[in-house]
């Protein structure tokens, strides 16, 4: 990627951003790396590994990254047989624990991730070389006694010398206490000593080791604890030995699972480097864009990287569909550069695996070169003129330029004559255009308006201009060029008007018909793109609604055809019922035949009226399986059993799905859940059932255990209707211990639930926390 055109649209402050957001040293060294691709497939993949981080962000959570060491110089140390120092084993152990701890918090998300979960899954585990570490050494650095038993031995030897040396120090301080200058023991050249009054130096007798400033004090080491002292320097050196044997032995034990340990090095370096990226889109309220290789953008609501979003104005930019050139005209206030910067750094962003400050629906191609022209380029080395430098940077952007290229041209043929400048200006858009480049150029040059409009895919725009603010208010018009302000400016000013019409009369009719034509067309676009925003929000507002009555008819389908299918169990086990009762009645009277007197022509009756009402109730089903098997035509008028309300046929979709119009819907519904209107009924009002359900049917508890998590809170939003139209008051949901995500999804649900009275955590012997009891209104 061309690295001039990087520097003038200021790619290193986004990479001073991104490098701020990492959380270790390594992540930071792959951020300061971080170059544009022009690679589609690598774009994509980056884009891909940042949005799913920004998915953890969404969700408030954080990935793990603390403990993490550059250990890379001790690893190489290990690799060439060099013994690794405390500090250093220490941070490798850390490093090891962080990368376990890492792929474990990705293991636990239950959301689809595959780029990064795969990433994590490849982190070696490496625990007993962890484990071996940190059994030798402590969080303090120090090798502890247990690292061996030699070195306990030695250590518990050293203890106890000590504790002579000293005793026999202390009784010479009781003995000779007039000879010291203070009552302490201290220590000179790792040898404990005592501070003896110079004067007193034969009296005492002794080795003096050391002297004070004013020389008044000797630091002398008694006869009587030179051979201890001796045994302990001799003992000291044996730690110091047996020390780094356990620190060469843990050494050569890293060096062994070094190129295992490096891997994980470099995939946790790259996790946080992509946990930085996703970061920086959250802080600039980024968006993924989709991405392309036919040179088309479209960029919603766009802002510039670099500047705060309450001081920059959003903007819309399109190129690359009906025009591969847009030239933004109008005088220089200040927004037409900021336009060009926010294409062009936006788009290295993106190339470079980064989310773009916009809003959603954003698509941006992917340039195998992005050349940029902007700014004051004057070369005081190479003897240039502003001018100059600028034709040259042009010069060499012409040669290299493909139609996979991006350029933008600020204030093209600037700096010269206006009419030869206007002149180069057209020819070198002739030029960049004609090789189907896609082009962002800004002048100031009036005759460029015309080039714009009567060149083959080049498109006008400008920047409008508030004139009772005298500010422009930088927002992009694409399709109308810029006008001059001057006289608009000058009035407001306060320039006399009479200055102002002779100025006016110094210019030519068509110049001042064709900024009345802009003027109008600025207005018109106004007009235009305030009435498509109103149109918009509208069929948005519709769409949502639309989405929402077609998700509640699927629920209500779904709901009814479960109610059916209940209701006609129901039934089916109330027929079995009474048949059984019918027949125990039967049976009965059988018997009170046999045991008593009993008139015959009763029993007669009795069985006959027994028959008749089962005859009824076969002939009731025997209709309504008819009604329900007839064919309805167009017109018919129909009522739908599951919400008893009247419809007209439309026309038969299949055998077994009509359309209908019922009121201003038209929906599509199972012929078994229509019933043809009778001519009589026509008239008659419809009154809307009402469906109870019995206690019976509804358990008093519902098992979640092995669901998915939509699919248990789905169960569960339908299970806690049914308990509540059950009359239930209190009931259990089974949700298993696990990672606790299911119960702490049950227990939000509780929260948002208006029927909701109180929720808690089963009881010991209710299940403990494998359960939640929930208490309902």
């Amino acid at each position: 990627m061309n690295e001039r055109s990087m520097k003038v649209l200021e790619f290193r402050k986004i990479i001073d951003q991104l490098i701020e957001k990492t959380e270790t040293s390594l992540g930071a060294e792959l951020a300061s790396q971080l170059l544009p691709s022009s690679e589609i497939d690598k774009v994509q993949h980056s884009q891909d590994e940042t949005d799913e981080a920004m998915t953890i962000l969404r969700l408030n959570k954080a990935i793990p990254l603390g403990g993490i060491a550059d250990i890379r110089e001790a690893l190489k140390r290990s690799k060439i047989g060099g013994i690794l120092n405390e500090n250093q084993c220490l941070n490798i152990a850390d490093t090891i624990y962080a990368g376990r701890k890492l792929k474990g918090f990705m293991n636990n998300l239950e959301e689809e991730l595959p780029l990064l979960k795969n990433l994590a899954s490849e982190i070696y585990s490496l625990k007993q070389i962890q484990d071996e570490i940190n059994r030798c050494i402590n969080d303090e650095a120090k090798v502890v006694d247990e690292a061996s038993g030699t070195l306990r031995g030695i250590r518990s030897k050293i203890h106890t010398i000590e504790r002579r040396v000293r005793e026999r120090l202390e009784r010479s301080i009781r003995q000779k206490s007039s000879l010291l200058s203070d009552t302490i023991v201290t220590i000179r050249n790792n040898r404990y000593v005592l501070p003896v009054k110079s004067e007193s130096r034969g009296s005492f007798g002794g080795i003096v080791h050391d002297q004070s400033a004013s020389g008044q004090t000797l630091f002398m080491e008694p006869n009587d604890v030179v051979q201890l002292n001796n045994e302990l320097q001799a003992s000291k050196v044996k730690e110091k030995q047996e020390i780094e044997r356990i620190l060469k032995k843990l050494s050569e034990l890293i060096a062994s699972h070094s190129n295992e340990i490096s891997e994980n090095l470099h995939i946790l370096a790259r996790i946080d480097f992509i946990y930085a990226r996703a970061k920086l889109s959250q802080s600039m309220d980024g968006v993924k864009p989709e991405l392309n290789n036919k040179g088309f953008i479209k960029m919603v609501q766009a802002r510039h990287p670099l500047i705060p979003k309450d001081e920059i104005v959003a903007n819309d930019v399109e190129i690359g569909d009906s025009y591969t050139a847009i030239l933004i005209t109008g005088p220089n206030t200040g927004g037409k550069t900021v336009t060009l910067k926010m294409i062009g750094l936006s788009t290295l962003m993106a190339q470079s695996g980064l989310q773009i400050p916009a809003l959603d629906g954003c698509e941006l191609a992917v340039f195998e070169e992005i050349f940029a022209d902007i700014g004051d380029e004057q070369s005081i080395e190479q003897n240039l003129s502003t001018f100059s430098s600028h034709m040259t940077n042009i010069v060499s952007i012409i040669e290299k330029v493909t139609k996979n290229s991006l350029v933008l041209f600020d204030e093209l043929g600037a700096g010269t004559d206006p009419q030869e400048g206007a002149a180069l200006a057209m020819s070198i858009m002739d030029e960049v255009v004609s090789k189907k480049a896609r082009v962002v150029a800004t002048t100031h040059y009036p005759e460029l308006k015309a080039y714009a409009y009567n060149t083959e895919n080049v498109v006008n725009a400008s920047v409008e201009f508030d004139i009772e603010t005298l500010q422009p208010t930088y927002k992009l018009l694409i399709g109308i060029p810029g006008r001059s302000n001057a006289f608009d400016i000058s009035k407001r000013l306060g320039l006399k008007g009479d200055i102002i019409e002779k100025a006016k009369g110094q210019i030519g009719v068509d110049s001042t018909n064709v900024d009345n034509m802009i003027y109008s067309l600025e207005q018109s676009y106004k007009r235009a793109n305030k009435a498509y925003e109103e149109a918009e929000d509208i069929q948005k507002k519709s769409e949502i609604l639309h989405r929402d009555l077609e998700k509640a008819w699927q629920q209500f389908e779904q709901r009814q055809n479960r109610l059916y299918e209940e209701a006609e169990d129901k039934a089916a086990k109330e027929i079995q019922k009474a048949r059984k009762e019918a027949e125990k009645i039967v049976k009965e009277i059988k018997k009170m035949k046999d045991s008593v007197r009993f008139k015959e022509h009763k029993w007669i009756d009795a069985r006959k009226q027994l028959d008749e009402a089962e005859i009824h109730l076969l002939d009731k089903e025997k209709e309504e399986i008819k009604e329900d098997l007839s064919q309805l035509k167009k017109d018919d008028e129909v009522i739908l059993k599951s919400i008893n309300q009247r419809g007209v046929v439309l026309e038969e979709v299949s055998s077994k799905e009509y359309l209908v119009q019922v009121g201003v819907m038209r929906i599509n519904v199972k012929r078994k859940n229509l019933k043809p209107v009778k001519k009589a009924e026509q008239a008659e009002p419809v009154s809307r059932p009402m469906i109870q359900r019995a206690n019976n049917h509804v358990r008093m508890e519902l098992d979640l255990r092995g669901e998915r998590y939509e699919d248990a809170i789905n169960k569960l939003d339908q299970y806690l209707d049914d308990a509540l139209l059950a009359n239930h008051s209190q009931v259990t949901i089974i949700h298993g211990k696990g990672t606790g995500a299911l119960r702490e999804g049950v227990h939000n649900y509780c929260k948002g639930h208006p029927r909701v009275e109180d929720y808690r955590p089963g009881g010991e012997k209710e299940g403990g926390s494998g359960v939640t009891v929930i208490k309902l209104a």
